[in-house]
């Protein structure tokens, strides 16, 4: 099973995460900021991986370091449950639609962590949440993962479908990337044999 589990806390915020990239899509999320959590669990649910999140941070003071943070030990947490990457399929990209959205993302799991963001929202917050922090979330991710990540919206109006059509492409891409080639066998999928970057 290529599981993990991550203990992250600092001055600001406290995060117990456990991941399984083989799982159903099972998920147990409270980051104290409801609108994170509804995103997570999409994350979860149409990647297939199971996700345990309990975060505790100062959100007296607003949402930032909570949903930096969270990203930072998923991507970690992902990076280790991934080991040596035998066998993946390494690359994949989806077009997603959402109503009258359609969101485009793609990855690269090859050890160079590069978020490109090409998201625009009309407004500042979604519920409480600042729309600025999905890319602080996503960035976090990819650096700690040490993935490439693209996402792009392509169009749409609604912000709330926006952002959720991000975590669903994501997922989805995440899923497919990381599934098992049966063609690779025990073969890292890189012409330089590693892709530790």
């Amino acid at each position: 099973m290529r599981t993990a589990s991550i203990t992250r806390t600092t001055n600001e915020t406290d995060i117990s995460l456990s991941i399984n990239l083989d799982g159903t899509g099972s998920y147990a999320i409270d980051t104290g900021v409801g609108f994170l959590d509804h995103m997570i669990d999409q994350l979860s649910r149409h990647s297939l991986i199971d996700m345990t999140i309990k975060a505790n941070g100062d959100l007296h003071i607003d949402a930032h370091h909570t949903a930096e943070d969270i990203g930072i030990a998923l991507g970690q947490a992902f990076k280790e449950a991934l080991g040596d990457k035998k066998g993946i399929t390494r690359y994949a990209d989806v077009h997603l639609p959402m109503d009258e959205t359609m969101t485009r993302a793609a990855v690269d799991v090859s050890g160079r962590p590069y978020l490109v963001w090409d998201v625009t929202f009309s407004r500042d917050k979604v519920g409480d949440f600042d729309t600025e922090l999905f890319e602080e979330f996503f960035h976090a991710f990819a650096q700690n993962a040490g993935i490439t990540l693209h996402i792009a919206n392509l169009y749409g109006t609604n912000n709330h479908h926006i952002a959720e059509s991000c975590f669903k492409a994501v997922a989805r891409v995440l899923r497919k990337a990381v599934e098992v080639d049966p063609r690779q066998a025990d073969r890292v999928p890189s012409t330089k044999g590693t892709l530790n970057g």
